[in-house]
C-alpha cells in the first residue's frame, strides 16, 4: 500500500515552522511525525504539501493510496485501523478526517465514503504551542514504542541515576558524571549523542542522534533536542528541531526552535507574564495576536533565525524564518521573516546575505545548502514581505 501524509487544515496555524516544511516533518516527542508514521506502518511515506515545498518533499501517487492527516500522531490502535482501510473508507475523529483510502486521481467526496469514527485517544498538533505543551505525552509514547523489547546500552557508573528503568541509551550514546532523574518521565539518548560532565537532567527528555548537552547543562522536562543539536544553560519544556544550537548559559522555556537556529550566549526568554495572565501569540492566518489559553508560553522561532549575545525576549514572542536579532532591550513580540535588528528597529535581511550565513553554518555540519533550500527560502522571503513594514 502507498501512504501519503497531507498537511490538512492546521498548516497555517503551525507557521512559522511550516514555512519551510510540511506538517509531517515537525518534531514532537522523540521523532518527527513522519518518522512516527513510517515506523508504525513499516514503510516510507510521501507528502501532499504546498507547491513550493514539493521539490524537496515530493508526492508519489499510485493506483491505490491511503492519505493520512499529518497533524495526528499515530499509536498502535490507530495505525492498525489505517492499515485496514478499504476502498471508499475514511477514518474520522469528530469532524476531522484522519485517513482515507483513495484511488489515483479520484475526486474525494466524503459523503460517498463509509465514515469510521476513531473512538480511541489520539494526539493532534493543531497549534505551534502544542509542540511543547503536548511534548510530554508524545515523548512518553515514542519512548515506549522505540524501546519496547530492547535493552539500553550500558550507562557509565560515574552517573547518578534515579529510576534507571526509565533511561535508555542507543548505541554510541555517552553520559559521564551527570545526574539523570527519570521520575517524572523517560530519558532517551539517541545514537552517538553526548551528555558532558556535570549536567543535571530531569525527564521527560530526548536527546536525538549526534546531539550534545554541553558541560553543566540544566534541563527540565518535557524537552527534546533534535539531531545534531547542541545545548547548554537552563532549558525547560522546549522542543529544539535538528541542527540548532543553544550552546551557552541563558534560559529557554516553553519554546520551540526550528532547524539551523542559533541562540547567543546569555540570551533569555520570558515564559510567564508579570501579571500571570494567559499568553497571546501572533497568528499568521488572522494576522493578529490570539489567545493560547496557556499561562506559560515562551519563544517560537522559525528556521535559520539567530540571536546575538544577551538577547532578551518577552513572553509569547514569534520569530519568522531567517531573522537575525541583536542589540540590547526587548524586541517586538512578532518579528517577521528576513528581519535584521532588534529593540531599536529592524531592516530587511536580504536573501543573498542570509544564504551566505546558511551555507557556512550548514557546511560545518556536513550539509549542503542546495538549490532546493534556496528556492524554498526565496519563496518564503516573497511570501512574508507584507509583514516587513518597519
Amino acid at each position: 500500500m502507498n501512504y501519503i501524509l497531507f498537511d490538512g487544515t492546521v498548516r497555517n496555524a503551525l507557521l512559522p515552522f511550516t514555512f519551510t516544511r510540511p506538517v509531517a516533518d515537525i518534531r514532537v516527542g522523540i521523532l518527527t511525525i513522519r518518522e512516527k508514521w513510517e515506523r508504525y506502518l513499516s514503510t516510507t511515506t510521501t507528502t501532499v504539501t504546498e507547491e513550493y515545498l514539493s521539490e524537496k518533499y515530493p508526492m508519489v501517487e499510485l493506483e491505490e493510496n491511503i492519505l493520512i492527516n499529518a497533524s495526528f500522531l499515530p499509536n498502535k490502535e490507530l495505525a492498525h485501523k489505517v492499515k485496514a482501510l478499504k476502498r471508499n473508507e475514511a477514518i474520522f475523529k469528530g469532524e476531522e478526517v484522519i485517513a482515507f483510502f483513495s484511488l489515483e486521481a479520484q475526486e474525494v467526496d466524503f459523503s460517498t465514503f463509509t465514515q469510521i469514527e476513531f473512538e480511541g485517544d489520539v494526539l493532534q498538533i493543531e497549534h505551534t504551542w502544542d509542540i511543547f505543551s503536548k511534548n510530554a505525552e508524545a515523548l512518553q509514547a515514542d519512548f515506549d514504542f522505540i524501546t519496547e523489547g530492547r535493552t539500553t546500552a550500558p550507562i557509565s557508573e560515574t552517573n547518578s541515576l534515579i529510576h534507571p528503568e526509565n533511561i535508555f541509551l542507543e548505541e554510541g550514546a555517552s553520559v559521564e558524571y551527570s545526574i539523570l532523574n527519570a521520575t517524572e518521565g523517560p530519558i532517551y539518548l539517541g545514537k552517538d549523542s553526548e551528555v558532558w560532565e556535570g549536567s543535571l537532567i530531569r525527564g521527560a527528555f530526548a536527546l536525538c542522534n549526534n546531539a550534545v548537552v554541553k558541560m553543566g547543562g540544566k534541563i527540565y522536562g518535557a524537552t527534546t533536542v533534535g539531531p545534531y543539536g547542541k545545548v547548554c544553560g537552563e532549558i525547560s519544556n522546549s522542543v529544539i528541531f535538528g541542527y540548532s544550537s543553544k550552546g551557552h548559559e541563558g534560559y529557554l522555556g516553553n519554546s520551540v526552535l526550528g532547524e539551523w537556529c542559533n541562540i547567543g550566549a546569555d540570551s533569555n526568554n520570558s515564559n510567564l507574564k508579570n501579571n500571570y495572565a494567559k499568553v497571546r501569540l501572533w497568528n499568521y492566518a488572522t494576522e493578529q495576536f490570539e489567545q493560547t489559553g496557556l499561562q506559560f508560553c515562551g519563544l517560537m522561532m522559525g528556521d535559520h533565525s539567530k540571536t546575538a549575545i544577551n538577547t532578551m525576549f518577552n513572553t509569547g514572542t514569534v520569530i519568522g524564518v531567517n531573522a537575525n536579532i541583536y542589540v540590547p532591550g526587548f524586541p517586538r513580540n512578532f518579528i517577521p521573516s528576513f528581519s535584521w535588528g532588534g529593540a531599536s528597529g529592524f531592516s530587511t535581511y536580504l536573501p543573498e546575505k542570509a544564504f551566505e550565513a546558511a551555507k557556512v553554518m550548514m557546511a560545518r555540519r556536513g550539509v549542503e545548502f542546495d538549490e532546493k533550500e534556496a528556492n524554498i527560502l526565496n519563496h518564503v522571503f516573497e511570501l512574508t514581505k507584507k509583514w516587513r513594514n518597519y
